[in-house]
């Protein structure tokens, strides 16, 4: 009894193991081993099944139930003489690619090359033509350049002096505090009224002509007397207009405030210098008064 148990046991595990694996035959009768499905070893290079095609060659057939990490298993294929090709498919990829995008960029490179040392005619290449072309035009925006800084005339500084006669005329005062009163400074006659009224003078006359906008119009500058409180000087500014446009220079040009912020912003710049040269010249910007006479 337990003879004829163990032989149908046998028989029936030999069954199974011949059922794991299923045979088809290809078009050509040749016969194609498959792996049974289920039959998965992750981890193992078994996760490829081996088909025989028509030719004869053995090529690998990935199982679908294989893991990620199986998937990098190279494919073996077995060639018509027998030897043994791994093949890693992306590695090969990438190596195409970029074997077509250097051929790509060499052809490229060598075509520009060719392009430039073509020649046009005797020994003259087109790189030369076009080395040439950079520099005429270079030295044409030079050459440019220099004529029109040459031939530019500021029309602001062609003016008739003679056309200027209608006077214009602005008094006020201003504070000297580093002087000290004396009584020359009463008698414009005097030697110290003379020499401090000029200086002063010579001052007001400078600030006035470097003025891009009043000092075509600009005339003198004159001292009218001193008077005491530190020094106190009372001036008067000429100025000489065209008839043609003496309203609108009295408007906006030769404007009180204009005439003033300027006299002022000069003032405001000066530095005090207690010096004995300079130091007494100083005009304190507040005190500045103005005022027109006309």
């Amino acid at each position: 009894m337990d003879t004829e148990l163990q032989v149908i046991k046998s028989y029936v595990d030999d069954e199974a193991a011949n059922s794991s694996n299923e045979r088809i035959n290809g078009g050509n009768g040749e016969v194609m081993p498959v792996a049974a499905e289920g039959q998965t070893n992750v981890g193992n290079t078994n996760c490829l099944q081996e088909v025989t095609v028509n030719n004869g060659e053995h090529v690998a057939n990935r199982n679908p139930e294989a893991t990620e990490t199986d998937a990098l298993v190279h494919v073996q294929i077995n060639g018509a003489n027998g030897e043994a090709m791994h093949v890693d498919h992306a590695a090969e990829g990438q190596r195409n690619v970029g074997n077509t995008n250097s051929a790509r960029e060499n052809g490229s490179v060598c075509r520009v090359k060719k392009e430039l040392n073509e020649v046009l005619f005797w020994k003259v290449k087109l790189w030369m033509i076009i080395i040439l072309l950079f520099v005429l035009i270079a030295v044409v925006i030079v050459i440019s350049l220099a004529v029109c800084s040459a031939i530019h005339e500021d029309v602001d500084d062609k003016f008739d002096p003679s056309l200027f006669k209608v006077p214009h005329y602005f008094n006020g005062s201003f504070q000297l505090p580093n002087q000290v009163f004396q009584e020359d400074l009463l008698n414009l006659h005097s030697n110290t009224s003379q020499t401090l009224a000029a200086d002063l003078q010579n001052k007001m006359a400078d600030l006035y002509r470097s003025s891009p906008a009043l000092g075509r119009y600009f005339t003198k500058a004159e001292i009218l007397a001193f008077r005491n409180g530190s020094v106190i000087a009372d001036y008067k500014l000429t100025f000489l207009l065209p008839e043609e446009q003496q309203d609108q220079l009295r408007n906006f040009t030769l404007s009180r405030e204009m005439v003033y912020n300027v006299f002022r912003q000069f003032l405001y710049d000066q530095e005090p210098d207690e010096s004995a040269e300079s130091g007494p010249m100083y005009i304190n910007p507040v005190s500045l008064k103005m005022f027109s006479a006309q």
